[in-house]
């Protein structure tokens, strides 16, 4: 009864667990299209490749969806195979992000670098995409930025409109962003900020919710498996007894 009543509890937390990853899945799959569907396409005007983030994260959002599902039905079928998979899944998922984490310190150069060209991108086409345009005038204001290094970067646009948007401004006044001085638009670039915002607030928070989360669905999974192995062997043990006891008699 007690090892009834442990299995019970452990399998109602790894479905609460199992639930919060379904969720995490589809809000990734979520994102991902929004930002393949929305983003790139403005990006990739005229450029040669289309970004890989989106498809990466679409596709963690796909593989932690089907992790997901095979843990529930092993739960509730308590299958030993199953939560044995799940175990390994999840922990080969937790070692790809930690790979993912330290590729990622070692190639931020690059991955700067690629995004400076992907705020590029989007500084050509600022004028033609009204949606797009928007984004980025309210990312500005958010991180009170200028483009992606700074307001240099539209050198081509200010020889062509002399002035700049107004959500380079400092003090966003009617008009601020013609005639600007200087000293009136905002110093950093997007790139930059935006960059020292998502290692500080996202990618640490979130990184750490979801590695926490995997470990206890580890924690749980083999947890089950113990449970399941040794109602098993109670069940198996009594028929052996009585066969021998036959075959004694």
């Amino acid at each position: 009864m007690v090892t009834e009543g442990g299995m019970k509890c452990v399998k109602v937390l790894l479905y609460v667990l199992l639930l919060t990853c379904c969720i995490c899945a589809v809000g990734l799959i979520a994102v991902g299209l929004g930002a393949k569907l929305d983003v790139n396409p403005t990006i990739n005007r005229g450029a040669t490749s289309e970004s890989p983030v989106p498809v990466v994260i679409i596709a963690m959002g796909v593989c932690l969806l089907l992790v997901a599902f095979v843990g529930c039905y092993g739960a509730c079928k308590e299958d030993f195979c199953l939560m044995i998979v799940l175990a390994i899944c999840l922990s080969l998922i937790l070692l790809a992000e930690v790979a993912a984490i330290i590729a990622g310190y070692m190639l931020k150069d690059k991955v700067m670098s690629e995004s400076n060209k992907d705020f590029q991108q989007l500084i050509q086409n600022y004028p033609e995409n009204n949606h797009m345009s928007s984004i980025m005038d309210r990312m500005q204001e958010h991180f009170t930025c200028c483009r992606a290094t700074n307001y240099t970067d539209w050198e081509k646009i200010l020889l062509m409109t002399k002035q700049v948007p107004g959500s380079y401004c400092v003090s966003i006044t009617k008009g601020c962003g013609i005639n600007f001085s200087i000293k009136e638009m905002h110093a950093e670039g997007c790139v930059e900020k935006t960059g020292i915002w998502l290692r500080s607030k996202v990618v640490i928070a979130t990184g750490l919710s979801i590695a926490f989360m995997e470990v206890l669905g580890i924690v749980f999974a083999c947890c089950l498996v113990k449970t399941i192995r040794c109602v098993s062997d109670n069940v198996r043990g009594p028929v052996s007894s009585v066969r021998l006891t036959r075959g004694a008699g």
